[in-house]
């Protein structure tokens, strides 16, 4: 059949990423205690198409994915995203995954359990002679305004916010053990189940741990930098503040991150 895509272009110009997004697919990640995760992912696949070339061809991208979607640890994606370079004959490759991972919480008095989800995901960018890998999560949790703690004869304002970290690796982490870290660093973590004794205490412990957004930025980049050696990092926090109709935000990045 005649090959469209590879037939010639005259008008000079290259195009940086084609490719296919907002692919849902089925994944398995690694799990900290259950050693692997099933979970459903959206996967976004691309690569640079030089000026000569029309298109490039959309279904190798998906049969590259399938043949790794069961497997896509941390330590095998900057291989599958290397075998997406080399099928389309290209000079670069990129790639994003993100999925929910569930992590099992026990609420803090009860000892109650349920699942939690936080969104997570992994990027790369690949070329003959450099690879880049950057993984994150988005970390809910719960702060209380230490200003309105001071000034008010009863209660705090407090808000939902959620903790947006990327990491460029260096060495490989757990999920895990970054979501907690963030957690720590909040006035309180969030959980699905919580009896009345947990509500009570969780309330109270956001009280006695008030925090800014700049404030929890600050923190969580002390606690990343105590705990892990990335390259390169970033924190940003966004508060959906519940006094006002908008949102509070605070952004931190560490180290040189390469182009991605």
């Amino acid at each position: 059949m005649v090959d469209v895509q590879s037939s010639a272009d005259d008008r000079n110009l290259p195009l940086d990423k084609v490719g296919v997004k907002n692919v849902r697919y089925p994944l398995t990640v690694l799990d900290k205690y259950s050693k692997s995760q099933h979970t459903t992912a959206t996967v976004d696949l691309y690569a640079n198409l030089p000026h000569h070339f029309r298109g490039t061809h959309m279904s190798r991208f998906i049969e590259v994915f399938n043949r790794h979607h069961h497997d896509l640890t941390m330590p095998r994606f900057l291989d599958m995203v290397e075998e997406v370079r080399e099928t389309v004959d290209a000079e670069r490759a990129f790639a994003q995954v993100s999925f929910p991972y569930f992590v099992k919480k026990s609420a803090p008095v009860s000892g109650s359990e349920s699942m939690l989800d936080y969104h997570c995901c992994f990027m790369a960018e690949v070329t003959e002679h450099r690879r880049v890998f950057v993984a994150g999560a988005d970390v809910p949790v719960q702060t209380l305004c230490p200003c309105s703690r001071e000034i008010s004869s009863r209660g705090a304002h407090n808000q939902r916010s959620v903790v947006r970290v990327r990491a460029q690796l260096g060495e490989f982490f757990w999920f895990e053990d970054l979501i907690a870290e963030v957690e720590s660093c909040a006035s309180s973590g969030l959980y699905t189940l919580l009896k009345r004794s947990d509500e009570k205490y969780v309330t109270e412990h956001a009280y006695d741990h008030p925090v800014f957004v700049e404030d929890l930025v600050r923190a969580v980049v002390k606690s990343v930098e105590a705990r892990f050696h990335f390259p390169w990092f970033s924190v940003e926090a966004e508060n959906a503040e519940s006094i006002h109709n908008h949102d509070a935000y605070a952004f931190i990045q560490r180290g040189e991150r390469r182009s991605i």
